[in-house]
């Protein structure tokens, strides 16, 4: 069976750089290596490598790898930086993001998902992340500033803490909108502090839950 996932991971890094058109080899890898069945339930483990996002408990999902891929090319991390991920979910893609980084902080506001998230990245063998129970549209202030930042829900507008835990130089990738309409946006903060905004991909994600 870890042959046969082997052989899937490699078969979605193609299928992530087809419809992508990335071809930047550490994030590639990142999808190669980390093994996307181990943050899903047993039940999934035949479609775990499909290219499409997957039901978790509590009505949140794992996020579509490509479009994941899609949010760490524009971020273009550098290995010795620090990340906050927001909506981690069953913690797929923060433990991505720890390919890419030195050391991740992933909120989740759903206490049994951050549990299993916390759980399924010591399975993953990914050290360097670290999940925190919480609300997400207030960042994670202990660890800010963070030089990069991934929102893997979609809220209304994008939160002040956010902007605000983000470091000079740093960028931030975030879905934005409402249940029928997303898009991607992308900042970018310069040495004075502020954040300069671009529009990407439509997308669609689960609302950003807020206490």
């Amino acid at each position: 069976m870890a042959r046969d996932h082997d052989t899937q991971r490699q078969q979605l890094v193609e299928r992530i750089r087809a419809s992508t058109q990335i071809d930047d080899a550490r994030i590639l890898n990142a999808f190669a290596a980390v093994p996307r069945h181990v943050f899903l339930s047993e039940t999934q483990t035949d479609i775990a490598y499909e290219d499409r996002a997957l039901p978790l408990t509590e009505g949140q999902t794992v996020s579509q790898p490509s479009m994941i891929a899609i949010m760490l090319s524009e971020l273009a991390c550098e290995p010795n930086q620090r990340a906050l991920e927001i909506g981690a979910g069953s913690g797929y893609a923060a433990a991505l993001l720890g390919r890419l980084v030195r050391e991740v902080y992933a909120v989740e506001i759903l206490p049994s998902l951050a549990a299993r998230a916390t759980v399924n990245l010591e399975r993953a063998g990914a050290s360097n992340v670290h999940v925190s129970q919480g609300d997400g549209s207030f960042g994670l202030a202990a660890h800010a500033p963070y030089d990069r930042i991934l929102v893997s829900a979609a809220p209304s507008q994008v939160p002040e803490a956010l902007s605000e835990q983000l470091a000079a130089g740093g960028k931030i990738a975030i879905p934005v909108g409402d249940a029928h309409s997303q898009t991607l946006l992308l900042g970018e903060k310069d040495g004075s502090g502020k954040l300069h905004w671009r529009r990407s991909v439509p997308c669609i994600f689960v609302p950003l839950v807020s206490s």
